[in-house]
């Protein structure tokens, strides 16, 4: 039986005249990565577009929440299946960013997104369960 002495297979048994300790080889790294400079600019750039579209969507939430009538009121507009009914709805509560609107016996899916520097970079997705 042959004994191979790699990182990757170590035997259960020590192999006959083998002085102890055995030691296993390491494999030696063939480089170094260079990682490139961090710029946290349009990091940063998204973290604040991201607590803007969080606050409109807290409008629209507490409007939800606020007028049993505006709820009843996009309900109906869903149940008819009108999506630009909806979205009319929702935009009046004074919302700025892009909000896209799909709908299902089960709930609501509202989509916002935000862009900077003609770039998507924020998404907020909000289910809510109406059924």
């Amino acid at each position: 039986m042959y004994f191979y002495q790699t990182p990757f297979h170590r035997p259960v048994y020590y192999p006959r005249n083998v002085y102890f300790p055995v030691y296993t080889h390491t494999m030696p790294r063939p480089y170094m990565r260079v990682y490139p400079e961090v710029d946290p600019t349009v990091f940063t750039e998204s973290a604040e577009s991201m607590q803007q579209l969080m606050k409109e969507a807290s409008i629209i939430l507490k409007k939800l929440s606020d007028s049993k009538e505006f709820a009843s009121d996009v309900m109906a507009a869903a149940q008819e299946g009108n999506k630009e009914k909806v979205s009319q709805l929702l935009l009046s509560t004074g919302v700025h960013s892009g909000v896209k609107v799909d709908f299902n016996p089960d709930g609501i899916n509202l989509n916002m997104t935000s862009e900077i520097q003609g770039k998507d970079c924020c998404h907020l997705t909000i289910s809510l369960r109406w059924g």
